[in-house]
């Protein structure tokens, strides 16, 4: 792909953004020119050919940045390529079994007639900002449930469809 991806992301204590990251990775180095930015961060995505977007689960709903971005530039994603993410089980299900996305999120797919959305295991570690994340934490329900081979694969998925929409 000749173009530019923007891969956003809402996340409080850095676990989405290290997928975000970990996604940008895979597509630049499967030849796509890509960066995962904040969705706070983001004033246009005008400059993008396609858009990747994620978002922390918190108490069954998308971060707010992330909720916040397809407010902002709603119009715009629903004529780009579009891919969204949730991240946030604190258990192995994620990895188990195809989760479906929060009824929030789920409006944001058909509204926007994204391609995609998946959910990814979340991570909650010591240190975690919040009230609740204390809690989670001390009841010993913590722990990193991201699986990277399979963020990985789902990004060299995004990376095949971009390079065969290219060739259409």
């Amino acid at each position: 792909m000749t173009g530019k991806v923007l891969v956003a992301y809402g996340t409080t204590n850095g676990s989405t953004a290290r997928i975000a990251e970990a996604v940008a990775a895979v597509l630049r180095k499967e030849g796509v020119t890509a960066e995962a930015l904040p969705a706070g961060a983001v004033a246009r995505v005008t400059p993008y050919d396609a858009v990747v977007l994620g978002g922390a689960l918190y108490a069954g709903r998308w971060h707010k940045d992330a909720r916040r971005f397809v407010r902002r530039h709603g119009d715009e994603l629903a004529r780009l390529p579009l891919w969204l993410f949730s991240s946030g089980p604190l258990d192995a299900s994620a990895s188990e079994r195809d989760i479906p996305p929060v009824p929030g999120v789920k409006k944001a797919v058909t509204r926007l007639d994204a391609r995609e959305h998946v959910t990814f295991g979340g991570c909650l570690e010591d240190g975690a900002k919040g009230w609740v994340a204390g809690m989670i934490l001390r009841n010993g329900k913590g722990g990193d449930f991201r699986d990277f081979g399979r963020i990985e694969d789902w990004a060299r998925h995004i990376a095949d469809e971009l390079v065969a929409g290219e060739q259409d």
